[in-house]
């Protein structure tokens, strides 16, 4: 994902440690039932539309923002499907961050699936039997998206 011009501006101060930033994945579906992926130009994996919310925005506003400019695709969140913390990444220049994601289901409203900015290779829709290889975070994004069961958090420890 390119990096928001704000992100930019701690760096220069914070060097490369490491950032707890918010993050937003969006598990698109069309009438049919398929599913929006992006092969990212970064690492070349396939993955859910995912991008980092502008200061002041909301959630669930910057999903359907990064939908359109990743994919071209105009979509309307349905529900929270998930609410997760990853792990550690560390990018090619040394920059460290961790992000909190939530994850929406969103269904497709009009546009055109398609390559529509710089951080991605490749855009199309899949059928959920015939996904392309994926990370397991990503499978279970858009499996918990397909549930219809409450919200998924990491259940807090009994310490």
């Amino acid at each position: 994902m390119a990096t928001p011009d704000f992100i930019r501006e701690i760096r220069a101060f914070a060097g490369h440690q490491l950032l707890w930033l918010p993050g937003v994945s969006a598990v698109v579906f069309d009438d049919e039932g398929r599913v929006l992926l992006g092969q990212r130009a970064d690492n070349h994996e396939w993955t859910v539309i995912s991008g980092i919310p502008d200061p002041g925005e909301q959630p669930a506003a910057a999903a359907v923002r990064e939908v359109h400019e990743e994919a071209g695709v105009h979509c309307v969140v349905e529900r929270v499907v998930l609410v997760r913390s990853g792990s550690e990444v560390v990018y090619p220049n040394g920059d460290k961050c961790q992000f909190m994601d939530i994850t929406f289901r969103c269904r497709a409203v009009g546009g055109e699936a398609r390559v529509n900015d710089d951080e991605s290779l490749a855009v199309g829709w899949f059928e959920v039997d015939a996904l392309p290889s994926m990370g397991e975070g990503q499978l279970f994004r858009i499996k918990q998206a397909l549930s219809d069961e409450p919200t998924w958090f990491e259940p807090m420890s009994s310490e």
